[in-house]
């Protein structure tokens, strides 16, 4: 119990501000824009690590390389607070590599999450919200190649949840990688 409650915190502030930077990317990507309440709060929170970054990392194409940086630095510092915490020394070697598979870790939550919101809010009948209008936008591009090939069952489109099924499976795989990354520090 010692662990669990920093660990937690480290998993929360890390989540909130690592994903705020990896959202901050994707809607960059796909370029919505940022003047909804979403997007300034986005703004808002990632400013502070972002736009610092921005002035050495450019852009590479529509790939805002300073929020991901960001993402990763954030990640990064809660695994070093983390192996502080435990006395973890010999595992400082493995620290950008188990950064880097919890930042994807991160990507595939933060992309479970938008894709529940997104089925609840199909089943929600709404008169053109601003939410619902942004959170199509940014998980069309995930179910858009499954819906092409799964039919509509019932009428009901299954393409999230069989995109939440394969995000899941990734998120285990990777796990397993974090728990061998754990081992090569030992």
């Amino acid at each position: 119990m010692l662990y669990q409650i920093p660990s937690f915190l480290l998993d929360v502030i890390a989540g909130l501000f690592g994903g705020a930077c990896l959202l901050r990317l994707y809607m960059q990507y796909h370029r919505v824009p940022f003047g909804n309440p979403l997007g300034r709060f986005i703004f808002a929170i990632t400013d502070w690590i972002v736009l610092p970054l921005r002035r050495v990392l450019p852009s590479v194409r529509r790939w805002d390389l300073a929020s991901l940086v960001a993402a990763w630095l954030l990640v990064m510092a809660k695994f070093l607070i983390f192996f502080l915490l435990i006395g973890a020394g010999a595992r400082f070697s493995v620290l950008p590599l188990i950064s880097v598979i919890g930042l994807l870790q991160l990507t595939v939550s933060g992309l479970t999450a938008l894709l529940i919101v997104y089925a609840i809010l199909s089943w929600v009948p709404t008169a053109s919200s601003m939410l619902h209008d942004l959170v199509s936008r940014l998980a069309e591009p995930l179910v858009r190649p499954v819906r092409k090939r799964i039919p509509l069952v019932g009428g009901v489109d299954l393409s999230p949840l069989v995109v939440i099924v394969l995000l899941q499976v990734v998120a285990i795989a990777l796990g397993d990688a974090q728990a061998w990354a754990y081992g090569l520090g030992r």
